[in-house]
């Protein structure tokens, strides 16, 4: 958490929102080779060369994550307006870009009537981009995601 922390102070990015952590985790073992390497050998050269290595794979794939939230964004804002034909389009739209896991009743609190809210809730869902991860029972709302954000946003299957 510091490097992005630092990097945000340096003015390096607009908000500390940078992890290395998924680049690291899949090159553990350079990681600590290079880490060992400063201890026994002193090594700067070796540790910094992977460092930088890392902010730029990291970079290069937070960028094509960004960009397939982008345009799975102008993606559903046409498919969602075109499914639930209503000026509540675009609140629905960023109520599930702001929230991709919720409550239901969650979602009726974005600024839409709740008949209305339901009712765009069994469109979306039968539409196939909401995905029921616990029914309703008793006084609790069904826990719905919005699959694909939360997929394009990991870069893999998570859901």
């Amino acid at each position: 958490m510091l490097i992005p922390l630092f990097l945000f102070q340096k003015r390096a990015l607009a908000s500390p929102m940078f992890y290395l952590s998924e680049y690291l985790e899949s090159h553990h073992e350079t990681y600590y080779a290079r880490l060992r390497g400063i201890s026994r050998e002193n090594d700067w050269t070796g540790w910094v060369e992977f460092f930088l290595t890392a902010i730029t794979a990291q970079a290069r794939t937070n960028t094509a994550r960004v960009r397939g939230i982008l345009d799975l964004y102008a993606e559903m804002k046409l498919r969602i307006s075109d499914l639930i034909r209503s000026q509540h389009s675009l609140k629905v739209l960023d109520a599930l870009f702001d929230r991709p896991v919720f409550q239901a009743g969650e979602f009726m609190r974005a600024g839409v009537p709740k008949p209305t809210a339901s009712r765009f809730l069994t469109a979306l869902r039968n539409a196939g981009i909401l995905q029921v991860l616990r029914p309703a029972r008793g006084s609790q709302s069904a826990v719905m995601a919005f699959r694909e954000l939360l997929n394009r946003a990991e870069g893999r299957e998570v859901l």
